[in-house]
């Protein structure tokens, strides 16, 4: 019998992976950023870079909730290895929709911008949903985790459960003044099937368990 050859060392970990993820991830900001020098976003230049950096917050969300189903489901453990990537991308994209919100719409006007956030409920759902994705960005380096703990980190990461849902919120609020909630009802799907599997897994996992 012929010997078996070396196993197949899996995509997630060849040497490329990283990078090639990190230049795939930067696409849509270098696209915008192309499209606003050349004038190329529309009658309204403002409005579209502001709901596409959102949209795109949206998405890598999405993207960094589904590695754990992924990685489980499909029994490919390195697909972890991209999560804090894919985290981090969640939180530049969002820090660049909420910088552009305060320079194009409020000119960067301090109190203008509080004022407006006190008012305005759609705002304000997705700036809590900023200030807490703010340490989950702040902590998603080992160093943290060594300093927190493991089960103090893990706890303090799963309040990407609520940013998911205040971003939904922020979403469907928005939309709601011109009644156009198709792409809301994407993402909240989409979401409520990843938090939905979460929660499903941990309903079962006693029954799992020996004895």
């Amino acid at each position: 019998m012929a010997a078996a050859g070396p196993r197949r060392r899996p995509a997630a970990l060849h040497p490329a992976a990283k990078p090639l993820l990190f230049v795939l991830a930067l696409l849509p900001f270098a696209w915008l950023f192309y499209a606003a020098a050349t004038d190329q976003l529309g009658a309204n230049p403002q409005e579209h870079l502001i709901r596409s950096l959102g949209d795109w917050t949206l998405r890598f969300l999405c993207l960094t909730l589904a590695v754990t189903p992924l990685r489980i489901v499909a029994g490919q453990p390195a697909l972890a290895r991209f999560r804090r990537m894919l985290g981090l991308f969640t939180y530049f994209y969002a820090g660049l929709h909420l910088v552009s919100y305060a320079w194009f719409d409020m000119g960067l006007d301090v109190p203008e911008i509080a004022a407006d956030i006190a008012k305005r409920p759609f705002i304000l759902v997705g700036f809590a949903a900023f200030v807490l994705l703010t340490p989950l960005a702040a902590t998603s380096f080992n160093r943290a985790i060594r300093w927190l703990g493991a089960a103090r980190w893990q706890a303090l990461h799963r309040a990407v459960y609520a940013v998911a849902g205040l971003a939904i919120l922020h979403f469907f609020w928005m939309r709601a003044g011109k009644n156009d909630f198709a792409e809301v009802f994407v993402y909240a799907a989409i979401l409520a099937a990843l938090l939905g599997w979460r929660l499903w897994r941990r309903l079962r996992a006693p029954r799992l368990q020996p004895g």
